[in-house]
């Protein structure tokens, strides 16, 4: 593992890139877990795969974690909001959709 500054040529750069990208996929992957899991303990509780409150609390938390790493916060949240959206349909798959769920 090269830090940025010690990559002297594009190979460096390609093969540290290719790195951190299987470390996000593998992190999405174990993300998706608790997806699961959460659309399991949702089934039990009767509740709906989107929860307002939640998504905007994750929303706010990636915000504050974006500026603190140096990225804008704009920018990753319009990311994290596809991947809620994206989530939320995973948990469907489990529970059928909100506006079909008693409620």
């Amino acid at each position: 593992m090269r830090k940025p500054a010690e990559c002297e040529t594009m190979a460096h750069i390609r093969a540290e890139i290719d790195r951190v990208d299987e470390d996000l996929v593998r992190l999405f992957a174990e993300r998706t877990g608790y997806i699961d899991r959460a659309a399991q303990i949702k089934v039990g509780a009767d509740l709906p795969a989107r929860i307002d409150s939640r998504v905007e609390e994750v929303v706010q938390n990636v915000r504050r974690h974006a500026a603190t790493y140096g990225l804008p916060p704009e920018l990753v949240e319009k990311l994290w909001r596809r991947l809620i959206d994206w989530s939320i349909a995973r948990e469907e798959n489990h529970l059928g959709p909100d506006s079909l769920r008693k409620g």
